[in-house]
């Protein structure tokens, strides 16, 4: 039965979450010309709120929990799982307190309805795998820039996403100098989980009445501890959270 819900709502789905993108495209344009980023962020806002809410046309259950154990008034590094590209709604609309920046792949900024716009005018970090210097450049960059602001940045340490829903070896260099341009930031591991059980056959069909959860667990604070250290027990919480331990 699943499968056969799979079948219809699927392209129901697509068809709702491509045309979010291309209606707010436009509207975060018009935002940020006329009334400047305090209003393009507020658009990107309620573009993330809509997407998450559209997981419901599958009958999925969402439930977001632990936003309480943030501390305010500090740079966060929100240190997560990555399992599809439906991960970033629920990051922007979860952590929209702390304005959500993004260590992202350059090419994601071109051509892209919505998210391209964002990645570029929201100041996250657009970096060229194959330039390392550029790479560590744009991170601090973005690192000194949630220090200043106290925003948040996000980075899925694990490099790409995980098909199976396994969290693969976090690699520490991105957390490390995010770290040395915000000194004062707070680590806080983010777990997300569902979305590979949600994409198990691909984009096509989607399980339908997938449980999906987005976690923050307890924060950690880098100071007296080795970048090691740090990597290590933020990846052995989101493997304990996610029972992969």
């Amino acid at each position: 039965m699943k499968r056969v819900l799979g079948l219809l709502l699927s392209p129901v789905f697509h068809l709702y979450y491509g045309l979010m993108l291309l209606i707010f495209h436009p509207i975060q344009v018009a935002a940020l010309c006329f009334f400047g980023d305090p209003a393009r962020k507020k658009a990107v806002d309620l573009l993330n709120f809509f997407l998450v809410k559209g997981l419901y046309l599958l009958g999925c259950k969402v439930t977001f929990s632990g936003f309480e154990k943030i501390p305010d008034k500090r740079p966060v590094i929100i240190v997560s799982n990555h399992q599809s590209l439906y991960d970033i709604p629920a990051i922007v609309w979860g952590f929209r307190k702390y304005y959500p920046k993004f260590i992202s792949k350059i090419e994601l900024s071109k051509n892209l309805p919505s998210i391209s716009h964002n990645l570029k005018h929201g100041k996250s970090a657009l970096i060229d795998r194959d330039k390392g210097t550029q790479a560590v450049r744009e991170i601090l960059k973005l690192g000194r820039l949630i220090q200043e602001n106290n925003y948040a940045a996000c980075i899925f340490p694990e490099g790409t996403r995980s098909k199976t829903g396994r969290v693969k070896k976090f690699m520490s260099a991105g957390i490390h100098t995010l770290l040395r341009a915000a000194p004062s930031a707070v680590i806080v591991p983010f777990v997300i989980d569902g979305h590979s059980q949600l994409i198990s056959n691909g984009f096509f069909p989607l399980k339908c009445g997938q449980q999906i959860t987005y976690t923050v667990l307890d924060p950690v604070e880098p100071e007296g501890q080795s970048i090691e250290e740090i990597v290590n027990r933020v990846e052995g919480a989101i493997k304990m959270a996610l029972s992969q331990e």
